[in-house]
């Protein structure tokens, strides 16, 4: 029972640190659609060449598809990127000849060596050849990322608990000029989706707002199975206590057979009686 209540107190002591957001903070985590929208090409980042990257030197060229999140997200963001990939690999198009991939980091404090790796493996996952100079992998200046998160409406939080992010999933495809052309929710794209939606924003085309499936990259998320670190923490002090469990009860086990074999010897010592000595 003490172990039960020490197991429990764990728990709740885990959940306290690794749940610093409320659920009236994360319902404030939304991607809202900004068709129409043009993006500031005065937005200075710096790519994973460590080379400031100005959006606008970028417009007017091919359409862009805007990825935004952060590089050290152990939730969704490898996922969403995953997907994308997938997707890509369906498509006769490739990046760097006929479209863009942009990704932007949310968190300041991400350096363009995390940027640098990133890239490396988007692009060996991608296998296609030429993509490197079409696929941008960029970090930022607080108030860059702020007002570029503003301008396509993607509302995230910091969680100072856990040191990660709160944050929706999803792509933004750009037009040539850097207007938002359409949203693509979710973390598994359909290249059906992605091909026609870059087909219309090469032709300037904007799309009406469409409903939005938004998935949280937060903690446990039940779609796509990840967990988050209230939920690994749990399963590590629940893993923990299995282990402690299985081993207090293999010394019990143990104990009761030592025991067991000692009751049976003196059992069989008392039944032969006292030990006598025949005479010489």
């Amino acid at each position: 029972m003490k172990i039960v209540i020490l197991f429990f107190t764990i728990v709740v002591t885990l959940a306290r640190q690794t749940c610093a957001l409320t659920p009236g903070d994360l319902s404030r985590v939304t991607f809202q659609q900004h068709v129409g929208t043009q993006i500031s090409p005065e937005l200075v980042f710096r790519d994973e060449t460590d080379r400031p990257f100005r959006l606008g030197d970028h417009f007017g060229k091919q359409p862009i598809i805007l990825v935004i999140g952060y590089y050290r997200c152990p939730m969704l963001c490898s996922l969403i990127n995953d997907g994308l990939i997938k997707a890509l690999q369906e498509l006769p198009a490739s990046v760097g000849s006929a479209f863009q991939i942009i990704d932007v980091s949310i968190d300041p404090a991400e350096n363009t060596k995390t940027a640098t790796a990133k890239k490396l493996e988007y692009l060996r996952q991608y296998g296609r050849p030429g993509a490197a100079g079409g696929w941008h992998c960029l970090v930022g200046e607080q108030h860059s990322i702020a007002q570029l998160a503003d301008e396509v409406g993607y509302r995230y939080l910091y969680d100072p608990e856990t040191h990660q992010y709160a944050h929706p999933s999803g792509l933004v495809v750009l037009t040539p000029e850097g207007k938002i052309s359409r949203y693509i929710f979710g973390v598994n794209f359909d290249a059906k989706e992605v091909g026609p939606a870059l087909v219309a924003a090469e032709k300037g085309q904007s799309s009406s707002t469409v409903s939005q499936f938004l998935l949280l990259c937060y903690h446990y998320n039940p779609i796509t199975g990840k967990y988050g670190a209230l939920i690994l923490s749990i399963l590590r002090v629940a893993g923990i206590a299995t282990v402690l469990a299985v081993i207090a009860f293999v010394i019990w086990m143990v104990g009761r057979d030592r025991r067991a074999c000692r009751l049976i010897l003196a059992k069989d010592s008392a039944a032969e009686g006292p030990a006598v000595r025949p005479y010489p």
